[in-house]
């Protein structure tokens, strides 16, 4: 346990050094793999692929359910026909002309090179999410959603064409094939639908008597919409990421950003658990082995398969520079791993022995390429960008994700009650002195809304919606909450009676249900929660009143 928590944080400070050197993250997790692995400093025995599988596999149904849980609909809708043609059809088109290539360049059997073409066939989600969103990389002409959208949704028919050709190299007839093919479209599709409607229908009307417990609902769903399909011949991961979609782009109460920033961290979890995994089963000892032949098939993918496809299926409505970068971002990484090792333990291989078998050296050949893609592609993927003038510079990447937020909003709303006190009160907006950089959004009055104009005249009882600029300060505001108790010297009195250091400030008393803005002839009483501006330092701490006794002391909390 102390070993996993120690290479998690190494992987954390590892995102941290990628940004400062322009290495994708995800090749420095692979690289501590080898670093603890049996060919690596450490020399950690380790070799069980059908344990691999089943971990890598998890942590994949994850990445799938939040790449497709963080898609904003919007954004992707005018790009997702053509991400839908690129993830299926292109995806075959790869494997195929990948088989051909394999198969009279390289010198690979018929049924090998298919599987090699099928395994390799996807782009990977992880890959080209960490890139875009640690780089900022904003893309114009709707480039962005489109790659996302693509990487997210191709694995499942990636894994779709490796469980066909596994079939073929057992020998299964066509037809047989043809119903593989057609369950694992169909099921995958319904079951995805099917758990994501349900799971956003129990999200919006049950109330749960916990906030975690929607957490825990939605692990339930995921795992229920990966294995149901599974189990029923279907396309797993292509439930869990239509599963994911849907929900995400659900109005699903309140509890949604809790839900983004929970996976989001689950995310990042399991892709370090992955790569760390693959770099910790692999074996670089065998590389030179399979260096050539796997040089050959990442050329063929960077240069004619990728290329050819993203040409042909981009041929109208996009530019040049748009299909060049479009044919650069096919980066491949985990999910071809993880489907290279679910081939090997399929056809009984391992890599702890010696190469020289098929199934031995195809787990070596697809992580070797994947290595050369990652760190080849992905750390050009900026500078490609920037060549090509693909870059947007007024928007963020990040609208492209369910979970963007602003990170500098430039104003905030106020409403202001206007009361019969008010030195608003009967006066028309045109003679009121607003804060600078404020403006009258609206005037609520009764259940009737007016769009204000410079001759509204604000009257009593009228709420007042101000749009103002958002405040920053380098200074640290310490707001503390202080409860008036039934004994406090201060209960009873109004403000000005009070004797207050200069440092301390009441900016607002909690009561009730209610907020109330104070000034001097504000009366406080029993139950009040008084949050205050505390300034102190602690040579002044001796000029707090007494009468803060020592139950109220203890009830103090950092607002």
């Amino acid at each position: 346990m102390l070993l996993f928590a120690g290479i998690i944080i190494i992987c954390m400070l590892g995102n941290k050094l990628s940004s400062k050197i322009g290495v994708p993250s995800l090749l420095l997790f692979l690289a501590l793999g080898m670093f603890f692995g049996s060919d690596g400093v450490l020399k950690i025995p380790f070799d069980d692929f059908k344990l691999s599988e089943q971990i890598c596999s998890v942590c994949l149904i994850f990445i799938m359910f939040c790449g497709g849980f963080s898609t904003n609909w919007k954004a992707a809708r005018p790009v997702a026909f053509r991400a839908g043609l690129l993830s299926s059809l292109g995806t075959v088109m790869t494997a195929l002309i990948t088989t051909v290539c394999c198969h009279f360049l390289i010198g690979f059997d018929l049924k090998q090179s298919f599987l090699i073409g099928a395994v390799i066939s996807s782009t990977d989600a992880a890959s080209v999410f960490s890139i875009l969103r640690s780089k900022q990389l904003n893309l114009r002409g709707g480039l962005a959603p489109l790659l996302e959208v693509e990487s997210g949704s191709n694995d499942p028919f990636s894994y779709m064409l490796t469980v066909i050709a596994l079939a073929v190299m057992a020998g299964d007839d066509i037809a047989q094939l043809g119903i593989i093919a057609v369950l694992q479209i169909v099921l995958g599709i319904s079951c995805g639908f099917a758990f994501g409607f349900f799971a956003a229908f129990v999200l919006k009307k049950a109330k749960m008597s916990s906030n975690g417990f929607d957490i825990i609902f939605m692990m339930a769903i995921i795992f229920a919409s990966y294995a149901a399909p599974i189990l029923l011949k279907g396309n797993g991961y292509l439930s869990v990421y239509i599963a994911g979609i849907v929900i995400g782009n659900s109005k699903i109460g309140g509890n949604k950003a809790q839900l983004v920033h929970f996976f989001d961290g689950i995310t990042g979890l399991s892709q370090i658990m992955l790569f760390f995994l693959l770099g910790l089963l692999s074996s670089p000892s065998h590389f030179l082995g399979i260096a050539l032949p796997a040089i050959g098939i990442f050329c063929i993918l960077t240069f004619i398969s990728r290329p050819l496809t993203v040409f042909l299926i981009c041929s109208k409505g996009y530019k040049w520079a748009d299909r060049l970068f479009i044919a650069w971002s096919g980066l491949r990484g985990a999910s071809s791993i993880v489907f290279a090792i679910m081939a090997t333990v399929s056809m009984g291989g391992s890599n702890s022995s010696a190469s020289g078998t098929f199934s031995d050296d195809l787990f070596s050949i697809v992580l070797f390429v994947c290595l050369i893609s990652v760190a080849f592609q992905g750390t050009l993927l900026p500078q490609i960008a920037k060549s090509l003038k693909l870059i947007d510079n007024e928007s963020s990447v990040l609208k492209t994700f369910n979970d963007y937020q602003d990170e500098t909003p430039q104003f905030n709303m106020m409403r202001i009650f206007v009361s019969g006190s008010h030195s608003w009160k009967d006066k028309k907006i045109c003679d009121i002195i607003f804060p600078e950089g404020s403006l009258v959004l609206m005037i609520k009055h009764g259940d009737s809304t007016i769009v204000p104009k410079g001759d509204t005249v604000i009257k009593e009882g009228d709420d007042v919606i101000l749009s103002v600029p958002s405040y920053r300060d380098t200074d640290e505001i310490k707001l503390k909450e202080y409860l008036i108790g039934p004994k406090h010297l201060w209960r009873d009195k109004t403000i000005k009676e009070l004797d207050l250091p200069s440092t301390l400030l009441i900016v607002m008393i909690k009561r009730g249900g209610e907020m109330v803005v104070p000034n001097g002839s504000t009366k406080i009483i029993t139950g009040d929660i008084l949050v205050v501006n505390d300034q102190l330092r602690e040579r002044d701490a001796g000029t707090m009143p007494d009468a803060v006794s020592d139950n109220v002391k203890a009830s103090v909390k950092t607002a």
